[in-house]
């Protein structure tokens, strides 16, 4: 066909049936570009929203007592203890007990000279003989008077006398006594005796020492301990008094027995807080029958505690600690963050008792993150829900 030809007719309609179809294509293409972006973009919101929220970990506060004891430094003291003074002055002339002998009661261990006192004691007799003469011939004046009473020689006036004389006489002698007697006395104080079986702790005399009569002028020449039973001396923080009664069991350690545990019981309390340490002294008694303890030791002590409730225990990344006090972060039903106030019973280290400020089926946020508040929105994982999938953590590509 030469080109002076007309075109037919079919071709030009092919060409518009063919034009708008490649509109509708466009339009269709665009159409669905702007869906596909608008639900992504949806989506993008919805991710973005989602990840403002902050995920926690929950938990529920433990009611099983972690640990119903407590342990606490304390002393060892012999059961009886008596640092002996002397009661007269001298010069000390021999002992015979040294530390770590072993006494009996009664059982002389040192002995004084006391020169001055056997010179008083002297002194005392020749007065008593003395007064006991006067008295013996008072006693004789007054009975021959009395046989010329009848006589009417002696008046009784000079009976009167005489027997008043007779009585002062006799008081005299009974002084006089009390006084030898009161010597002698002292003078059996010149041998050292023990007063209870036991063992000789400390030594601090020589033969040959000055000797002050009285406990306040030095230290005591001998110290004898009973150890057969020992006293364990610990101070109970207050607010664990209450949980140990009288009665209880006590596990004692040593640092010399590193592989061994002794067992005692607590026997009295003080019942009165110390205001310097807040602590209370408790006693507990220590059997050392076989003398393998010593007096005056460290002890490491654990008391068994016995309370009405098992306390309510929270991991220790719970607590926060700001301007407000110490607080823990717990979510309630509606997911939402609910502060409340703690106190603190016991830190065990990685968990903590608390004394009040929670309820048991509280869920406690275990590691709180930074710019909580109350009120707040967060997601529950771990404990209170299930944790984020690898792909909801991914953010959506545009």
């Amino acid at each position: 066909m030469s080109p002076t030809e007309p075109r037919s007719p079919v071709s030009h309609r092919k060409l518009g049936i063919f034009g708008v179809v490649a509109l509708i294509a466009a339009g269709l293409a665009v159409g669905t570009g702007i869906r596909a972006r608008e639900e992504q973009g949806s989506k993008l919101k919805e991710w973005t929203d989602d990840q403002a929220v902050p995920s926690v970990a929950v938990t529920l506060p433990n009611a099983k007592s972690l640990n119903a004891t407590i342990d606490l430094p304390g002393r060892l003291e012999a059961y009886y203890r008596a640092p002996i003074f002397a009661r007269v002055q001298g010069y000390l002339k021999s002992w015979s007990a040294d530390i770590g002998a072993r006494v009996k009661a009664g059982q002389v261990i040192a002995e004084i000279e006391a020169p001055d006192l056997d010179q008083q004691l002297l002194q005392a007799r020749a007065d008593l003989a003395s007064q006991q003469a006067s008295a013996r011939l008072s006693e004789a004046t007054l009975n021959r008077r009395k046989t010329l009473v009848a006589s009417n020689f002696v008046s009784a006036q000079e009976i009167d006398e005489r027997t008043a004389d007779l009585s002062n006489k006799n008081a005299a002698v009974k002084s006089g006594q009390a006084n030898v007697e009161r010597l002698e006395a002292l003078a059996g104080y010149k041998k050292i005796t023990v007063p209870f079986d036991g063992v000789v702790t400390s030594r601090d005399t020589d033969v040959g020492a000055l000797i002050n009569a009285g406990g306040g002028s030095g230290p005591a020449m001998f110290v004898v301990s009973d150890i057969t039973k020992l006293r364990v001396y610990v101070n109970v923080p207050q607010n664990y008094v209450p949980a140990i009664k009288i009665g209880a069991k006590a596990t004692i350690a040593l640092p010399e027995y590193p592989n061994r545990t002794f067992q005692a019981t607590v026997e009295a309390s003080s019942q009165a807080v110390d205001v310097a340490s807040g602590t209370t002294r408790m006693q507990l008694g220590l059997d050392n029958s076989s003398g393998e303890l010593m007096p005056g030791g460290y002890a490491s002590v654990k008391l068994n505690l016995q309370r009405d409730t098992a306390p309510l225990s929270i991991p220790a990344s719970a607590l926060i600690f700001n301007g407000s006090g110490l607080r823990v972060a717990t979510v309630g039903a509606d997911d939402k963050v609910l502060f409340k106030t703690v106190t603190i019973a016991r830190d065990l280290g990685r968990e903590i008792e608390l004394a009040s400020g929670i309820a048991p089926d509280d869920r406690v946020i275990t590691a709180p993150p930074d710019g909580l508040s109350d009120g707040d929105a967060v997601r529950v994982v771990g404990a209170g829900g299930k944790p984020a999938t690898a792909s909801e953590k991914q953010q959506p590509k545009s």
